[in-house]
């Protein structure tokens, strides 16, 4: 293979993981502060009760939106092994058929998220004075979600093909254009809920049309003709099946939100939900060079799987493994430490910052093992085994996380809520790590 994917078989391990994860890490961090410094505008231009509106609405636009991330992984996963095995049709074929699924059912469920728009705020935890202002954004932001799917989907297969730079400029684009957008419509012009929506949705166009550009350039390893469009039955199934385990994921996270989001209104009110779309924006931000390994993992263990190089594939787990947590060790260390003054940054509304500091403590208490849960799950999917990588990824978020969430909080109400995240992360990572183990010593002696 002539490509940019050629190195993955080839250069050092080590350079090669920090080469696949810094691009991603930065664009993930663009993404990441883009999503933080948009929360800080919308709190200080709206107010507290806009910042929870958005965190009401999010669930319902990233689920749609992860099914373009979920058709992205999964063909990346099988791009990735054809690669490997220097097989450039099938993973042409491959990325043909990404494209059709995701605009297919991105576009199906923007359609039925807008016809019960009445129904799904409220159930979301949009009640009371939040409804409003929810019902502003989810109906603006739903429109750009198809074009965020293609977005999410063309990042996951820029990557698989050895261009991680790319894929970061793909990442940092949308997320510098929304800046500039929030100020202009929201500051400037001062379209309120509106503007922070159009902001949003507006920026997913500007991604998308740079991946389109990439693709058409001389960039890619990948030049689609018409017939690749066709939807082929046996790439399909397996698309589905391994990007089953993304959307899965995403929804049991979606699903998580919409229970914490309801459990903290009746336990706390607005400012409980404001204190966790705080916390949610913290998750998203804090973890970027963790999420960063982690991409950058998938491509180099899919394609040194498809290439039968089993000494690379165990190096790569083990290299990814460390990094990730050292990186979320510091972010641990470094979320302590600031705890007390992170609140302020959102907003100035008193409930939410005496509320705060303890909430954010609890939840990133185990943030030191969360890579090996990460990176666990990652590598089935990597290597094209989606049930392991689908029940993996279940044990936080429904095995341990909603259980746990329930009973602690008919307890200790609003402190059990918290205290549900590191404890459901736990003990996913310890199940993970000897899932991971034993796999890979049967995997070696093979």
């Amino acid at each position: 293979m002539k490509g940019g994917s050629a190195t993955f078989g080839t250069q050092a391990i080590p350079q090669l993981l920090i080469k696949q994860a810094v691009p991603a890490s930065i664009g993930i961090l663009a993404m990441s502060l883009n999503i933080l410094i948009d929360t800080i505008f919308v709190g200080q231009w709206i107010g507290a009760n806009a910042i929870a509106a958005i965190n009401v609405v999010l669930p319902v636009s990233f689920f749609i939106a992860a099914l373009g991330m979920a058709i992205g992984l999964g063909g990346s996963s099988i791009i990735s092994r054809a690669l490997g095995d220097n097989n450039l049709t099938k993973a042409t074929k491959t990325f043909g058929n990404q494209i059709v699924l995701t605009f297919s059912l991105t576009i199906s469920f923007v359609l039925f998220g807008l016809l019960f728009v009445d129904s799904i705020i409220p159930a979301f935890g949009g009640k009371g004075a939040l409804y409003e202002p929810a019902k502003i954004y989810y109906t603006i932001v739903l429109y750009g979600v198809p074009v965020l799917g293609y977005c999410m989907m063309g990042n996951n297969v820029i990557r698989a093909v050895g261009k991680p730079k790319n894929a970061m400029y793909a990442m940092m684009l949308p997320s510098i254009s929304n800046l500039i957008l929030d100020y202009l419509l929201i500051y400037i012009f001062d379209f309120g809920m509106h503007g922070a929506a159009w902001a949003t949705s507006l920026s997913y166009g500007i991604c998308a049309l740079y991946i389109l550009y990439f693709f058409s350039s001389n960039r890619s390893e990948l030049h689609l003709n018409m017939s690749d469009l066709k939807l082929d039955i046996g790439i399909t199934k397996e698309i589905c099946a391994l990007g089953s385990v993304t959307l899965v994921r995403q929804g049991a996270v979606s699903l998580s939100v919409l229970l914490v989001n309801n459990l903290l209104f009746g336990l706390g009110g607005e400012s409980a939900v404001a204190v966790y779309a705080i916390i949610s924006r913290l998750l998203m931000f804090s973890l970027f060079p963790v999420l960063g390994i982690t991409q950058g993992f998938i491509p180099i263990a899919g394609f040194n799987y498809g290439a039968k190089n089993k000494k690379r594939v165990e190096q790569v787990i083990r290299t990814a493994v460390l990094y990730a947590t050292g990186f979320a060790t510091l972010v641990f260390l470094m979320i302590n430490l600031f705890s007390n003054s992170i609140g302020g940054i959102f907003t100035s509304e008193p409930l939410v910052l005496e509320k705060a500091p303890a909430a954010i403590r609890w939840v990133f208490a185990a943030t030191p093992i969360v890579g090996v849960q990460l990176i666990g799950a990652a590598y089935y999917q990597a290597i094209g085994r989606a049930l392991p990588a689908l029940l993996l990824t279940l044990t936080r978020q429904v095995f341990f996380f909603i259980p746990i969430l329930y009973v602690l909080s008919s307890f200790m109400g609003i402190n059990g809520v918290w205290l549900a995240f590191p404890i459901a992360e736990f003990l996913a990572a310890v199940i993970t790590g000897s899932f991971l183990v034993y796999e890979l010593r049967k995997y070696l002696n093979s």
